[in-house]
């Protein structure tokens, strides 16, 4: 959303990947959308609760909140840095 620090915080990082990488992030406003809260809600399976919240469609990794250029880099090309869902309780 406009008065998300963390969200307006990483915009420039996001756009330096997709223009040094070539990749996509589709960002989604859901402070002010409730259609697009309800999509984030429901694929929030790591307890996040907010945003900026990613989820990467290829790895299914997802992140929640701040991430430096590097981290955000590795996130978005597959690497290791995200959250799996989470395991249910037995």
């Amino acid at each position: 959303g406009t008065e998300c620090h963390f969200c307006i915080k990483i915009e420039p990082l996001i756009e330096r990947l997709q223009k040094e990488e070539g990749i996509t992030i589709t960002k989604l406003e859901c402070w002010h959308n409730d259609a697009n809260n309800a999509l984030r809600e429901k694929m929030d399976d790591v307890d996040c609760g907010g945003v900026p919240f990613f989820v990467n469609e290829k790895t299914g990794k997802k992140h929640c909140g701040w991430m430096d250029y590097e981290e955000l880099k590795e996130w978005a090309l597959g690497g290791k840095k995200g959250l799996d869902k989470k395991k249910k309780d037995k």
